[in-house]
């Protein structure tokens, strides 16, 4: 898995995708930071916080499209699956190089938390219950796009499909919302990426939200495993 995992992260800064995530990221986190934080006076983040969920539904798709898509179009795909690494290996040193990307693009909270403690009081505890939630949200929908980047051989493809589907998780409460059926309507209020996220900002920590998050990461994560055992093996 080491081998894999250093090549990934090799291969994000020799292409430009590494820069192009980023500064991206980067953008908007100061755009959100001066406008809800700095022009509003105050030292409460929860706006960006709040406004980076849909930020990163766009950009880890970008991070994670090439992952599996680029050795199925390579044809270097049979060469890895016949590698002496285990399949759990592949696929967890692939997934995370991504998140060592998305976990240094998030890390920028820290600066504004330090500009925002010259100037007033930082609630740190807040702040690091949102970058947990940062950290979880990001680890969950990675898992998903790496799982849809091993299904094609088309970057582009493997970005849109992942971008719509890390939309229809955004919009579960609105989905939830439209259905009359009760039992359905509060399955789906359970399966909501976004109200968890919410509590988070709000300085709430739930132990049901952390297991969430983490137990769809090793799902997909999973489920792209299969993916590569039906492979090796047809």
């Amino acid at each position: 898995m080491g081998a894999i995992y250093r090549r990934e992260v090799g291969a994000f800064f020799t292409s430009s995708i590494a820069y192009v995530f980023l500064a991206v990221f980067f953008i908007f986190g100061g755009y959100f930071f001066s406008i809800n934080t700095l022009a509003a006076g105050t030292t409460n983040m929860a706006g960006v916080f709040s406004n980076l969920f849909l930020v990163i539904i766009f950009l880890i798709p970008i991070l994670t499209m090439r992952l599996f898509s680029e050795e199925k179009k390579q044809k270097t795909e049979q060469g890895l699956l016949t590698a002496p690494v285990s399949l759990w290996g592949i696929v967890l040193g692939k997934y995370f190089a991504a998140m060592t990307m998305y976990l240094i693009a998030i890390s920028i909270v820290f600066v504004y938390a330090l500009i925002l403690s010259l100037f007033g009081t930082v609630a740190w505890m807040t702040l690091l219950s949102n970058f947990l939630a940062l950290l979880l949200l990001g680890s969950a929908f990675s898992a998903v796009c790496v799982f849809i980047s091993s299904l094609t051989e088309n970057q582009v493809v493997s970005a849109v499909a992942g971008f719509v589907c890390l939309m229809l998780l955004y919009m579960i409460d609105v989905i939830a919302g439209s259905i009359n059926v009760s039992w359905l309507q509060n399955f789906l209020y359970d399966l909501s990426f976004y109200s968890r996220y919410y509590e988070f900002t709000c300085g709430i920590f739930n132990l049901s939200s952390v297991l969430f998050y983490v137990s769809t990461a090793v799902l997909f994560n999973f489920f792209t495993v299969r993916v590569f055992e039906k492979r090796r093996w047809s």
